[in-house]
């Protein structure tokens, strides 16, 4: 099954993690609001995720993925960002979804246009709950992946 995106998922759309749509909702529900326990909620809870992206390099396991968010949530960056032009691919208890985030970092005087390049796998676990289990994000622009690393970090 794929399905084809027909609006920019940012958080506000359901929750319902029973689906595709809701688990990558939740997802940008938890990083928009800065909610380390739902990002816990979203993420498989075990040494198989893991997660390629522009500020924390590949980090495997729950355990190496947690600080990058805590890191993220923690700072004094706001970064909002939304997943569009996205397909979500399903084949049993797996899916996952290839697309572009754009968003916005501002910190103090400094304001950046994201364009993130996006990639999620979710697993379906016992209870039918949707978990992330990958993540992987790059940015075409090195000048604009350095900025937003000096901005975050």
């Amino acid at each position: 099954m794929t399905l084809v995106a027909e609006k920019p998922i940012d958080g506000t759309l359901s929750d319902d993690i029973s689906t595709p749509v809701g688990a990558l909702n939740q997802f940008y529900r938890a990083f928009n609001a800065r909610d380390l326990d739902l990002m816990k909620q979203n993420w498989e809870q075990s040494e198989e995720a893991a997660m390629d992206n522009p500020l924390g390099g590949i980090k495997r396991g729950w355990s190496e993925i947690e600080p990058v968010y805590e890191r993220i949530f923690a700072g004094d960056a706001d970064v909002k960002v939304e997943f569009f032009d996205y397909t979500i691919h399903q084949t049993g208890d797996v899916f996952w979804a290839v697309g572009r985030e754009r968003g916005t970092l501002r910190r103090g005087e400094t304001e950046l246009q994201l364009a993130i390049r996006t990639s999620r796998l979710f697993r379906r676990d016992s209870g039918g709950r949707w978990r992330q289990a990958h993540h992987h994000g790059s940015m075409d622009d090195p000048q604009l992946l350095a900025r937003y690393q000096a901005a975050v970090r």
